[in-house]
């Protein structure tokens, strides 16, 4: 182990990055199924720059954390999530979380951040909750032969699979008069190779049928909810939507046309609203 890792109590090993002032106030990243913390870059210099100190982890069997067979769950993300945070002692935090990520934020202010009074606001970004698949309560959602689908070709070529992902729908690159911009792609690949197959099976039903609402109704600190129109893969209407009237202290921004990856490709946009968002 080095000293960017910390273990868990269930023994595994998770890979963390820590820049800037260690008495500046906190930015903690989540990043998204099936990548790395390395999906931040662009948040992470920017807030650098802007004085913050800033924060990010690999989920377990991603990035460069250790691959191990259990645990690929939310209850899981979320208290790795809160181990790298008190083992740092990282207080009035900002937790700002990305498609899966956003859920496991959710669930870590809801069972940690805020029961130990380690969290000042948190922000999901096209993200998965309250609920992904559809159900009878749940009418917006994907139907489950899409993440059926999902696995099928995870298990059948993972490697051409995330290639296709962001190649296509993840950053809308497959609308026509797109910008296709294969540097992107590949880092995507890359993250999503470095991680391991089992955990990235398992995350798809925690990241789809994991129902959250109770995490976002438990939720009192100031959220912002961001979402973009043209998001391919998770939808906006089943997810930003419905969480903005679910959270108590909730704020909804919607981006037309913008992709779920709009994060990356559309950084100097996302990167103003989230800093008037952390200064207000």
């Amino acid at each position: 182990m080095t000293e960017n890792h910390i273990r868990t109590e269930d023994g595994v090993d998770i890979f963390f990055k820590d820049w800037g002032r260690k008495d500046a106030q906190p930015i903690v990243f989540h990043h998204g199924w099936p990548l790395s913390s390395d999906d931040w870059d662009a948040q992470m210099l920017f807030f650098l720059q802007q004085g913050y100190r800033v924060v990010a982890h690999d989920r377990r069997s991603h990035g460069r954390s250790a691959q191990v067979s259990d645990g690929h769950d939310m209850d899981h993300y979320a208290a790795d999530a809160f181990a790298v945070v008190e083992h740092l002692n990282l207080k009035d935090a900002i937790h700002i979380g990305h498609s899966t990520g956003g859920g496991e934020v959710a669930r870590y202010v809801a069972r940690h951040g805020q029961p130990a009074g380690r969290v000042a606001k948190a922000v999901l970004v096209s993200a998965v909750p309250p609920l992904m698949v559809r159900t009878d309560d749940n009418p917006e959602g994907l139907p489950i032969e899409v993440f059926d689908g999902f696995r099928s070709a995870l298990a059948a070529n993972r490697a051409q699979f995330f290639r296709d992902v962001p190649a296509g729908p993840f950053y809308g690159f497959n609308r026509e008069g797109a910008k296709v911009l294969e540097g992107v792609i590949q880092n995507w690949w890359r993250q999503g190779m470095m991680g391991g197959a089992l955990a990235h099976y398992a995350g798809i039903r925690a990241f789809s049928e994991t129902d959250q609402t109770e995490d976002l109704t438990a939720i009192t600190i100031p959220t912002l909810v961001l979402h973009g129109e043209d998001d391919q893969i998770v939808p906006i209407a089943a997810s930003a939507v419905k969480s903005a009237k679910l959270l108590k202290n909730g704020q909804l921004k919607t981006y037309p046309g913008f992709s779920h990856g709009m994060l990356t490709i559309n950084a100097d946009v996302l990167n103003a609203d989230l800093l008037a968002f952390v200064k207000a």
